[in-house]
Order: structure tokens, then C-alpha cells, then sequence
């Protein structure tokens, strides 16, 4: 592998590394993420399960990147309150909030029938 192509991978990691180090948001959603995974595997879902599970989880990482490279693009280029600023910081967090809530619907959709069978109710 071209040398180039190593170390974007490791710029990668350092990004991660940043998000799970400074965005308390990040480290809750790591929380959220080993929690589904063991619901996930403790309640047996089908592959079909773990590919919605899998495409929510990924959303929800990818809109909290992006939105905390919005927010330190913003702060880089307005140190300043300005209206625009605030906008662009409250819409990508908007995009978290979003991708969060749809996670919530597809764990409610793959958790709750297998899971009200299992503890008797359904």
C-alpha cells in the first residue's frame, strides 16, 4: 500500500481518536454502540437485523464526525459570535439529533418483538 494511502488511514484513527477524546456526545454513542451489539447478539436478530442495526450505528458515528469538523471549521474561521456561525453549528447538530432518533426507531423496530418474546410478553 502506497505510503500516502497509510497514512490517511491513520489520519483516520487520529480523527477517531479526537472524537472519542473531546466530545462527550461521542463517548455516549461508544456506549450506545456496545450496548446494541450486545442486545443485538444476546437476543440472536437475524443478518437482515444486523444490517439496519449496522447502517443506524454508522449514521449516527458519521453525523457526529461531521458535525464536530463543522464546529471546529466554524470556530476556526469565527472566533466571533455571528449569526451564520450559529446556524451552521445548530443545523449539523440537527443531523446528529436526526440520525440519533432514526437509530432509536430501527432499535425500537429489531429490539422490541424478539425481546417482548423473550421476556414472556408477546
Amino acid at each position: 500500500m502506497p505510503r500516502d494511502r497509510i497514512s490517511a488511514f491513520r489520519f483516520a484513527f487520529e480523527g477517531l481518536a479526537y472524537l472519542l477524546r473531546t466530545q462527550p456526545h461521542a463517548r455516549i454513542h461508544l456506549a450506545m454502540t456496545v450496548a446494541v451489539v450486545a442486545v443485538g447478539w444476546w437476543l440472536g436478530v437475524s443478518t437482515l437485523a444486523w444490517v439496519a442495526l449496522t447502517l443506524a450505528i454508522g449514521a449516527v458515528w458519521v453525523a457526529e464526525a461531521f458535525n464536530t469538523a463543522v464546529e471546529a471549521v466554524v470556530d476556526l474561521t469565527s472566533p466571533d459570535f455571528h449569526p451564520l456561525a450559529k446556524v451552521a453549528k445548530d443545523v449539523a447538530a440537527a443531523g446528529v439529533l436526526l440520525a440519533a432518533v432514526a437509530a432509536v426507531v430501527v432499535g425500537l423496530l429489531v429490539f422490541l418483538p424478539p425481546l417482548l418474546a423473550r421476556l414472556g410478553g408477546g
